[in-house]
C-alpha cells in the first residue's frame, strides 16, 4: 500500500500523457463518486472536509464528483475531481483547451455567462440542450447530432463504475481515493490505447 502512494505521482504522469488533449470535439459530464453511503455520511471520518453533499437526477450524494471530457472514440480528454457540491457549469474551463472547438454537454452546461467566457477566451463553442421552458429556441441539425452523440459519455462512466468498479468506500484516506480513481482511469485509458 505504502509503495502505491509513493508512485502515485508516477500514476498520475502516466494518466496525463494518454489524455486525448488534442481533440476538438469533447463530450463533457460529470458523475457522483460517493465514498458512503448516505445514511453514513455524519460518521464518514476519511474524507471529511474533502467530501460534500451533492445532489443529482438520482437524489442526495456524499463525496466527490469527476468531470470528464471525452473524444469521439470514448477516450478521455480531461478530468477534475470537486466535492460533490460543485456545479457542472463551473468546471468547463478545466475540461476544454484551444485545441478544442466544440464541447457537448446537458443542461447544466447551459450557464450563458460561462458559456461566452470559454467562447472569448478559448475559442470553444459550448452546445448544451435548452431549457424545456425554453421552447422557441432554433437547432440546427448538426446540433441535434452531437446532442443525441452525447450519451457516449453515459457509457463511459457506466463502464468505469460497474465494469472497473471506480466508486469504493475501502480506501482509508484521500490519498487511497486519489491512488484508486488515478489506477482505475488510468487501466481504462491503456484498454482505450490498445483496442
Amino acid at each position: 500500500m505504502a509503495h502505491c502512494h509513493r508512485v502515485s505521482g508516477i500514476l498520475a504522469w502516466l494518466l496525463q500523457t494518454t489524455l486525448s488533449t488534442a481533440a476538438p470535439l469533447r463530450f463533457i459530464d460529470s458523475t457522483m463518486l460517493p465514498v458512503c453511503r448516505l445514511v453514513r455520511a455524519d460518521r464518514h471520518k476519511v474524507a471529511k472536509g474533502v467530501a460534500a453533499f451533492g445532489k443529482n437526477w438520482q437524489g442526495w450524494h456524499y463525496g466527490f464528483k469527476m468531470h470528464t471530457a471525452i473524444d469521439h472514440e470514448d477516450s478521455l480528454c480531461a478530468i477534475y475531481f470537486t466535492p460533490a457540491n460543485v456545479h457542472d457549469a463551473q468546471v468547463i474551463p478545466k475540461l476544454v483547451n484551444e485545441q478544442t472547438t466544440i464541447g457537448v454537454g446537458d443542461t447544466a452546461y447551459n450557464a450563458g455567462v460561462m458559456r461566452e467566457q470559454i467562447c472569448e477566451r478559448l475559442g470553444c463553442f459550448i452546445l448544451a440542450p435548452t431549457h424545456p421552458k425554453q421552447n422557441k429556441k432554433l437547432m440546427a441539425k448538426w446540433q441535434h447530432i452531437l446532442l443525441q452523440l452525447r450519451s457516449k459519455i453515459e457509457a463511459v462512466f457506466s463502464v468505469l463504475k460497474e465494469k472497473r468498479h471506480l466508486v469504493t468506500s475501502y480506501p482509508r484516506s484521500v490519498a487511497g481515493y486519489f491512488v484508486h480513481y488515478i489506477r482505475v482511469l488510468l487501466g481504462y485509458q491503456m484498454g482505450m490505447a490498445n483496442s
